[in-house]
């Protein structure tokens, strides 16, 4: 059997109400938090708790001090961009359950006089909330050209057309119960499908059964599509590649016995999960992966002590999709049991995005190569430009010239109306240019 020093869990938010994002942006629409995405995410706080803070539990982190939070070994981060108000109230409620209130949580005052914290002794445990204007760790494919760019590519993609083709009977079907709204593949229109199966008691019952199920099935093919790459390294696998950084600091920080960090709880959306699922190859034997995972799912990486006589340490990677079930196991890069954490943190450091400057790199590099290959097209055009420009004024000083020369009057006419009173002359307060002199007539 093998200790667990420690464990790193990313976490989905519970359930919300209807959320949009621009399907060739992402850019997202405000949603708020539900009753019943609180339950959720409590539920799997206590889940968590009775897996890493009972000591009859097999991943049962021996360390770790359980009743009281102690915030030195615990540290929790919150996506705040997108649906964060979403994702922040989510944290909230998993906390509750991960340390729920207990009368431990008090104070003797100089008096004598013993304050229990409200609520039965509520444990406030301090969050770290990720902003996207300063950190992109969370939230790194808004406002990112190159990622916009893959997008576009996606959606004019051969295999993404065809895919359209063929659920063009059931964007027909569905599109009675969208009531307006955008029925394509581009725009996957599941989020309201399923926020009004579960919110709305009419919708309910009209809805057939089997469109939810194709619309569930489409809205995966579509944001496995938009967020999973080819290349470990591409621009598709931005969301895991970012998150990534967090994942290996946080084993090799557990794994320093002079570092006191335990227990790390990275709260947020569900795009991290569907890339990292494919950098760490995990799809290719659980094809069921490639898809949207349900609300209040869990990845867990476990950093596990080997048995004696063996002295390196090792990853486990579990995940629990929803609510419903325990945490399953699978294994990284077509390994058939836990990973060594230095093979782990080798096969994949490479791919990390570590700071902003790295990720404004990685969202303009395609978009760099692009411009080279089109700046002799603009060069070509610029000197037509300039050419064009210059025949122009050359006619224009022309035509000036003539006009010039035929509005100058001849000494003749000039004589023979030179016996008119200078009131009545056709000229009178006209300046012309002869040479150089200005002539008032």
């Amino acid at each position: 059997m093998t200790d667990v020093l420690g464990v790193l869990v990313i976490a989905r938010n519970g359930d919300r109400t209807e959320y949009y994002q621009d399907p060739k942006t992402y850019e997202s629409s405000y949603t708020e938090s539900t009753a019943l995405g609180a339950a959720e995410s409590h539920q799997l706080g206590t889940f968590l708790r009775s897996t890493y803070m009972s000591s009859s539990s097999p991943s049962y982190i021996e360390r770790l001090k359980t009743d009281l939070v102690d915030t030195h070994e615990v540290h929790v981060h919150v996506k705040a961009g997108g649906e964060g108000t979403v994702i922040f109230d989510s944290a909230i409620a998993l906390l509750q359950g991960l340390f729920p209130p207990n009368p431990a949580n008090k104070i003797v005052l100089a008096n004598g006089t013993t304050v229990i914290a409200p609520l039965g002794g509520y444990q406030y445990v301090p969050i770290e909330t990720v902003e996207p204007f300063n950190d992109r760790s969370l939230e790194p494919w808004t406002d990112c050209p190159a990622f916009e760019q893959h997008i576009s590519n996606v959606y004019s993609s051969p295999e993404f057309k065809a895919t359209a083709r063929a659920a063009d009977p059931f964007f027909g079907a569905v599109r009675d119960y969208v009531f307006g709204r955008s029925a394509t593949l581009e725009n996957a229109i599941y989020d309201y499908v399923s926020t009004e199966l579960s919110h709305n008691k009419t919708y309910a019952h009209r809805l057939p059964p089997t469109l939810v199920e194709q619309a569930r099935g489409l809205a995966d093919y579509h944001e496995n599509a938009i967020f999973s790459d080819k290349d470990v390294g591409g621009i598709g696998n931005l969301a895991g590649r970012t998150v990534l950084h967090t994942v290996l600091e946080s084993l090799q920080r557990i794994a320093f016995n002079g570092d006191p960090l335990q227990f790390l709880l990275v709260e947020t959306s569900y795009q991290p999960f569907i890339s990292l699922f494919h950098m760490l190859e995990m799809t290719n034997e659980n094809p069921e992966l490639a898809a949207i995972p349900n609300y209040a799912s869990a990845l867990a990486f476990e950093l596990r002590r080997g048995p004696p006589p063996e002295d390196r340490d090792f990853v486990r990677i579990k995940f629990k999709n929803g609510t419903n079930g325990d945490f399953e196991t699978y294994h990284a890069f077509g390994h058939k049991a836990d990973i060594s954490a230095t093979e782990f943190i080798y096969k994949i450091r490479n791919y990390a995005i570590t700071s902003q400057k790295q990720w404004a790199a990685a969202c303009t590099s395609g978009l760099q190569d692009d411009l080279f290959h089109i700046a002799p097209v603009f060069a070509i055009l610029a000197v037509v430009l300039l050419l064009g420009m210059f025949i122009l004024s050359k006619f224009v000083k022309s035509a000036r010239a003539k006009a010039q020369s035929t509005r100058i009057r001849l000494a003749d006419d000039e004589v023979s109306q030179s016996h008119l009173p200078q009131s009545q002359h056709p000229n009178y307060g006209t300046v012309f240019n002869v040479g150089s002199g200005i002539v008032p007539f």
